[in-house]
């Protein structure tokens, strides 16, 4: 191979994109990670949270998404394929008469959509949703 201008350029181009390619972590082990911050490493219940989301999003910008788990002290929402996974917390008081929310969020691609619910007692209940994106909400 010749050393040309052209070839010093891709070749450098190349190197730059395959070494950026190792340093990112996993979108879905920052999702554990905070999401092992928030419960302690307790255990995660399923029953008693009900997460609403489409299956199919038309466009990432906009998704709606429900949550409600009566008895919840807080629900906090994570989109495991976005570059900040943590989304929202939702915190109820002993007076709210709903612990139920109701949002839009965006996605940058196909991913899962986790809630994690910490209810009165102290335990922790998780539910999610796989949510199908055809356009990108990120920048996609």
């Amino acid at each position: 191979m010749q050393l040309t201008r052209r070839n010093m350029l891709m070749l450098s181009t190349a190197s730059v994109a395959a070494t950026a390619m190792g340093t990112f972590p996993a979108f879905a082990s920052l999702t554990d990670d905070e999401i092992a911050e928030i419960t302690g490493g307790a255990d995660l219940g399923e029953g008693a949270i009900t997460l609403t989301a489409p299956e199919i999003a038309e466009n990432g910008n906009t998704v709606p998404i429900e949550v409600s788990a009566p008895g919840a002290v807080a629900i906090t929402l994570f989109a495991d394929g976005n570059p900040v996974p943590n989304v929202v917390t939702f915190n109820f008081g002993p007076l709210s008469a709903s612990r139920s929310a109701s949002t839009r969020i965006r996605l940058a691609t196909t991913q899962n959509v986790v809630a994690i619910a910490q209810m009165e007692d102290g335990s922790f209940q998780k539910a999610s949703a796989n949510v199908k994106v055809t356009i990108g909400g990120c920048g996609g």
